[in-house]
């Protein structure tokens, strides 16, 4: 499960062709911009509700989603959920499990008078990969996949040019298949993934940097004046220094080793999973965890094997597997197979690596999705 910059167009797709097709207007810096433009209202502190309009855009990852239209000035809002599937009120487990038809989705609550349709478009394409039928980025399956849900026919006729605009310029190298189609329905997600970039703004940093979208969005929009987005990093070192107490810095960054028995977990019994203490990402789970006799906390297998890296090391006069996260790069321990059924694996953990979230503080913590591992 930082500030992010809205680029401008550059030459492969020039500000008029754009806004004559997707029916907005021109600006002079980016698209939250109003400078020099005397008709809007900007004197209007708010609009009221009835006023406001709604744009509802699927884009991978709804976490991702957000930010860039939050920032734009005439946006009031902009909600996670789920659309254009058949399934009532589905949970985030639900969808993501891919069988209910939906998408996460954003819907954009907004002043026309201050942003236009045109603008919030503007913004779409440049968050996404709309050349991949099967996700996006590092996350796959339909329930990732990119669509623009119009809410009348003049969105419907903004959204198609725009799309046909873009796909002019051959700027992505492949057929854009974005989908375009008619609004249903729209369920918020789980409050816990609202503004999720906010709440948790360290492990939303690690969950993109780590995602592909970054590096995908700067490599196709090179040519613009500003890079995409600004793009998340792995923390430096003094700011790791400054949050991590010293023994977890030596452990994660140093690939030190805690005293067995000596540690924080070893004999935690409490049900719950096991982050990364550095960028949250969730490593194991309490019911994979046993008592291996060896005084550090040993699980039979990650609960997310994606999350893990495994390298040689050679240290100590021997061949081990040590065991890394895959996003913060923090050393966690080593892999022994000798341990028990059903896997016959030993992950030997540090304490130091790990943070542990009780079952029944997961949903507050967004992490939700995995209270049903904990069902009978």
């Amino acid at each position: 499960m930082q500030s992010l910059r809205i680029v401008r167009l550059g030459a492969l797709l020039s500000v008029a062709a754009l806004v004559v097709l997707a029916g907005g207007k021109a600006w002079n810096a980016s698209p939250g911009s109003r400078a020099g433009d005397p008709s809007d209202p900007l004197q209007d502190p708010g609009a009221d509700e009835a006023s406001l309009a709604t744009a509802t855009f699927a884009g991978g990852c709804f976490w991702c989603m957000e930010p860039p239209f939050e920032k734009l000035e005439g946006v009031s809002e902009v909600v996670s959920g789920y659309a254009g599937g058949e399934e009532k009120n589905p949970t985030y487990a639900q969808v993501s499990s891919g069988a209910t038809g939906h998408a996460e989705a954003i819907q954009v609550h907004y002043d026309p008078r201050r942003v236009t349709y045109g603008e919030l478009l503007y913004i779409f394409w440049r968050q996404i990969d709309p050349t991949d039928p099967g996700g996006q980025f590092v996350d796959r399956g339909a329930q990732y996949r990119t669509a623009i849900f119009h809410h009348d026919e003049e969105q419907r006729q903004r959204a198609e040019a725009s799309k046909a605009s873009l796909e002019s310029t051959g700027r992505h190298g492949k057929l854009i298949v974005t989908e375009i189609v008619p609004f249903t329905t729209f369920y918020p997600a789980e409050e816990y993934h609202q503004d999720y970039y906010k709440k948790s703004s360290f492990r939303y940093k690690f969950y993109r940097y780590g995602s592909g979208r970054d590096e995908y969005l700067e490599k196709v929009w090179v040519a613009e004046e500003n890079p995409p987005l600004g793009r998340p990093q792995k923390p430096n070192d003094a700011e790791l220094k400054q949050r991590l107490t010293p023994l977890q810095y030596d452990v994660t960054q140093r690939d030190g080793t805690e005293r067995a028995y000596a540690n924080e977990y070893w004999d935690n019994k409490a049900e719950g999973i096991y982050v990364d203490v550095v960028s949250g990402e969730p490593l194991f789970a309490s019911r994979d965890k046993y008592d291996s006799g060896t005084g550090w906390p040993s699980f039979t297998r990650p609960i997310e094997p994606g999350h893990i890296v495994e390298r040689e090391d050679p240290k100590l006069f021997m061949v081990r597997t040590e065991v890394r996260s895959k996003n913060a790069d923090s050393h966690l321990g080593h892999v022994f197979n000798d341990g028990p059924a059903p896997t016959g694996l030993r992950y030997c953990i540090n304490s130091a690596s790990l943070r542990f979230v009780a079952k029944q503080g997961l949903e507050k913590e967004g992490y939700g999705q995995y209270l049903e591992s904990f069902e009978d």
